[in-house]
């Protein structure tokens, strides 16, 4: 193979509350070399944070040489700006209206591309995962919260001011369960894993008898409670806990018939952490999806399913964001706007 025929490579960042965790991935979407640190706490300055996404940059760099890596993409939890350069606000870190862009690019010799951490999940499960081939996704990510992003006709919409797919925000049940963003009765207080979790130890610190099991399985103290643990527990058949699961896919697909009803996707792809749980998830929440679906009966239904990628899903998107952004990959995200050469991004 020629050098003119090597496959364009990038590095995509995955930065979360936990890790910044990094890869150098093919225009196929598989991850070729991986570095992993340790996410800075949030009361760190910010410099701190770009500090640890440049040591992660040049570790991986210094795998391939920085001749073979066409781009870097960085997915972050949190509002990016429609310029993909500003993170406007990230809960989990210090950045605030942080020109994250171009603080890096000071400091990393060939492009960078910024983008939401959801963005780039979808992005990545439209090209090499469980949405190929369909053009009009929506992706609904179940982690502490519920993120999101659309994506229509190989574009990923993003808004008028870049911080559409906050669907965990949306309201369900008017004065319900009071939220971190301020609000009651988010979508995400009942349908995300903060909620699978709370629900769960009100039985137990209630000493109901049927989290009897849940109870043996933390050693007695709620606090060790976790979703993979009520998860495991279902798969082994405990009740309560397939009961527990079940309550949060009804809830999950209240709001999913509520997105179909304004965005008609043609499928919902539903990642994050706890979507791990299957079917167990999925099942209930399809029922309720074809329950409340607008129409139902007499439109077509989209499709739901689990993402395929796992945790890889944001590096993998970040990277080929980044690659086509770069021009790298000519043949995808055709119909960006204009005098924006290669941006498969459309902004409102």
């Amino acid at each position: 193979m020629t050098a003119e025929q090597q496959p364009a490579l990038s590095i995509g960042i995955d930065i979360g509350g936990t890790k910044v965790a990094g890869g150098v991935v093919d225009n196929e979407g598989a991850v070729l070399h991986r570095a992993r640190r340790d996410t800075p706490h949030r009361s760190k300055k910010p410099g701190v944070v770009e500090n640890t996404i440049v040591e992660v940059v040049d570790e991986l760099l210094e795998v391939v040489g920085p001749g073979a890596v066409v781009a870097v993409g960085i997915g972050a939890a949190g509002f990016v700006a429609a310029d993909r350069a500003t993170v406007v606000f990230a809960p989990h870190l210090s950045w605030r209206h942080e020109p994250l862009r171009d603080a890096l690019q000071r400091r990393v010799p060939v492009p960078i591309f910024v983008d939401n951490d959801a963005n780039a999940a979808a992005w990545a499960e439209w090209r090499f995962g469980a949405a190929r081939g369909e053009t009009h996704v929506m992706m609904v990510t179940l982690g502490t919260g519920i993120g999101g992003a659309l994506l229509m006709n190989g574009q990923v919409v993003r808004g008028r001011f870049g911080i559409a797919g906050e669907f965990g925000h949306m309201q369900v049940v008017p004065g319900g369960q009071r939220c971190e963003c301020g609000n009651r009765g988010c979508w995400e207080q009942y349908a995300s894993g903060n909620a699978l979790v709370r629900e769960a130890r009100s039985l137990m610190t209630a000493n109901s008898p049927i989290a009897s099991d849940l109870l043996d399985r933390v050693g007695g103290d709620p606090a060790n409670l976790t979703g993979p643990l009520i998860t495991e527990a279902a798969q082994a058949g405990d009740q309560t806990a397939v009961e527990l699961l079940a309550e949060i896919g009804s809830w999950l697909g209240v709001g999913i018939a509520n997105l179909a009803a304004a965005f008609d996707p043609g499928l919902f792809v539903i990642g994050g952490g706890v979507s791990a749980a299957g079917d167990l998830l999925l099942g209930p929440a399809r029922e309720t999806f074809r329950k409340h679906l607008t129409g139902r009966g007499y439109r077509p239904e989209a499709g739901i399913v689990a993402a395929q990628l796992g945790n890889e899903a944001g590096l993998i998107g970040a990277a080929d964001l980044a690659r086509v952004g770069a021009g790298a990959d000519p043949g995808v995200g055709a119909g960006a706007d204009p005098g924006v050469a290669a941006d498969p991004v459309v902004r409102g």
